[in-house]
């Protein structure tokens, strides 16, 4: 398994972008995924988390209401629509994906997750 963010950028402060995480391998119909984001000197955060269906979705609260997780399994690719961005959401995006996550609970901690794509910077200015 192999995955590909693409979609990073800068952006003033209100703007949006749409993140990208594009899926090499099979089965990523069973394979939940999640965005996590590192800005410089802090440790890698949960941002969102959607499950193999599109069923379930989580959101850290500070992204709720401004982000949305979504997936296209015939495509076979992830998406992560950031609107009304803050200097805040400065970071370098990841995205993740795991087989062995239940769609009841769509876990928020790195470790959890098995295959990570490479990261896309995002810089919001204000």
């Amino acid at each position: 398994v192999q995955l590909q963010a693409s979609g990073g950028g800068l952006v003033q402060a209100g703007g949006s972008l749409r993140l990208s995480c594009a899926f090499s391998g099979h089965s990523f119909g069973r394979y939940a995924v999640g965005w996590f984001r590192q800005a410089p000197g802090k440790e890698r955060e949960f941002v969102a988390a959607i499950d193999r269906n599109a069923a379930n979705s989580a959101y850290a609260d500070s992204v709720k209401g401004r982000f949305t997780i979504s997936r296209d399994n015939a495509k076979k690719t992830g998406y992560l629509q950031m609107n009304n961005l803050k200097p805040e959401d400065t970071a370098v995006y990841y995205c993740a994906a795991d087989f062995k996550i239940s769609s009841a609970y769509l876990s928020v901690v790195p470790s959890d997750y098995e295959s990570w794509g490479q990261g896309t910077q995002v810089t919001v200015s204000s």
